[in-house]
C-alpha cells in the first residue's frame, strides 16, 4: 500500500468528550509562535484540520489536538485544538486529554505522585499538575490563562427567543453565557439536539451586536461558543457548550467553566480560593477554583484552576491514498446538523 500522508494519534476522552491527540506525522506549521501557527491553519492552509476532523476519517462529536514543539522556553510542549469549524486557541477538556496522552505515552516523563507539565497555547501558558499513580493520570489540574468578564447581563436580540440576557467573558476563548431557562429548554441528554441548534442560532444572532477583542492577544476577536448554564439542586453549575456546526460538548467545558467563574467573581459571588463544581449534560464533572486575581488590559481577571480526568482508550493511524476522492473530507446534515453549510 502506498500513502501520501500518515498520521499517528492517541484516542483520548475527557468526561466523555473525545480529544484525539496527533503524536506523529503532521507537517511543520509555519509561524514563530503557537498563535501564529494557529492563525496559519485558520487563514492560510486548513488542509490538516479538515483531514482529521471531517468524514470519512472523523465524526462530528470530537476534537483533534495537534502536538507541537513549544515556541517559548518555559513550556514543555505545545498544542492547537482542531475542530470542524476552525482551529481554536484553548480548551480545558482537550488540554486534559493532551496532558494525559503526553504522560501515559511517556513523551514527557511521569513522576509520581505529581507531574507538572507547562503547555504553550495560542491563548498563553497553561500550567498543568497531574496526579499520577501506577503509570496513570488520575486527575489533571490546569492553571488556566487569565479569565475575565467583558459584559454582565447584556441584552441580545435573537431570532428564535426574542430578547435575552447573556454574560460575555473570556476563559481561554470568548463565550456568550446564557441561562438556559430563557430558551424554554432544560440541560438534559434528550434535549441535546435542540440545545445545539439553539446555541448555534444564538451565536449567529450575536453578529453585529457584540464585539470582543482580547487586549493582549491579536486575532482573538470572535465569540467562539454559546454556553448554556443552569444550577443543580446541590449547587453545581450545569453546563452545555454548543459547537459548530451543531453539537454539544460532552464534557463540563473547562474554558467555559473558567469564563463562568470569572463572571461569578465579577458579581462578588466567588472569592479567591472558592471552588465550584461544573456538571455536563451527561453528568461528568470538573471543579473550577479561583486561585488568584490579576488584570488583563483594563479588565479585572482571575486565574482559574480546572480539575478533571481523561482516559486513553486506543490508538489510530490515519492514512491518505493518492486516489482518495475525499482528501479534504465532507460533512452531511443527517448527523452534523442543519448548520453544516456554515463550515468553511
Amino acid at each position: 500500500m502506498k500513502f501520501e500522508r500518515e498520521l499517528d494519534l492517541l484516542l483520548v476522552h475527557c468526561q466523555g468528550e473525545t480529544g484525539k491527540v496527533i503524536t506523529a506525522g503532521a507537517a511543520e506549521i509555519p509561524g514563530a509562535t503557537i498563535l501564529e501557527k494557529m492563525n496559519h491553519i485558520n487563514d492560510v492552509d486548513d488542509s490538516l484540520r479538515r483531514f482529521v476532523t471531517f468524514e470519512p476519517r472523523a465524526h462530528v462529536a470530537q476534537s483533534v489536538n495537534l502536538l507541537l514543539p513549544p515556541t517559548r522556553p518555559d513550556a514543555d510542549a505545545a498544542f492547537i485544538v482542531l475542530q470542524a469549524d476552525r482551529a481554536h486557541p484553548m480548551s480545558g477538556s482537550n488540554c486534559i486529554c493532551v496532558v494525559t496522552a503526553l504522560l501515559e505515552s511517556g513523551r514527557i516523563p511521569m513522576r509520581e505522585p505529581e507531574t507538572t507539565v507547562r503547555l504553550d497555547t495560542a491563548a498563553g501558558l497553561v500550567t498543568a499538575r497531574a496526579r499520577c499513580e501506577n503509570g496513570r493520570c488520575l486527575s489533571v489540574s490546569l492553571d488556566n490563562v487569565p479569565a475575565f468578564a467583558l459584559a454582565l447581563d447584556a441584552t441580545l436580540q435573537t431570532t428564535s427567543f426574542g430578547p435575552l440576557t447573556a454574560d460575555v467573558a473570556f476563559g481561554g476563548v470568548f463565550y456568550a453565557l446564557v441561562d438556559v431557562h430563557q430558551t424554554g429548554l432544560a440541560i438534559a441528554p434528550e434535549n441535546a439536539r435542540a440545545l445545539a441548534e439553539a446555541g448555534i442560532a444564538i451565536k449567529a444572532d450575536l453578529a453585529g451586536q457584540v464585539s470582543v477583542a482580547h487586549p493582549d492577544i491579536p486575532g482573538l476577536t470572535e465569540i467562539a461558543y454559546v454556553m448554556f448554564r443552569d444550577r443543580d439542586p446541590d449547587g453545581a453549575v450545569r453546563t452545555c457548550t454548543t459547537l459548530k456546526p451543531g453539537r454539544v460538548d460532552r464534557s463540563p467545558c473547562g474554558t467555559g467553566s473558567s469564563a463562568n467563574l470569572a463572571c461569578l467573581h465579577a458579581r462578588g459571588q466567588v472569592a479567591i480560593g472558592d471552588i465550584r463544581t461544573s456538571r455536563s449534560t451527561i453528568g461528568g464533572t470538573f471543579t473550577a477554583q479561583a486561585i488568584a486575581e490579576t488584570t488583563v488590559g483594563p479588565h479585572r481577571a482571575i486565574i482559574p484552576r480546572i480539575t478533571g480526568q481523561a482516559w486513553v482508550y486506543g490508538r489510530e493511524t490515519l492514512r491518505l491514498s493518492p486516489d482518495d476522492p475525499f482528501p479534504a473530507g465532507f460533512a452531511l446534515s443527517d448527523t452534523w446538523g442543519p448548520q453544516v453549510g456554515d463550515l468553511t
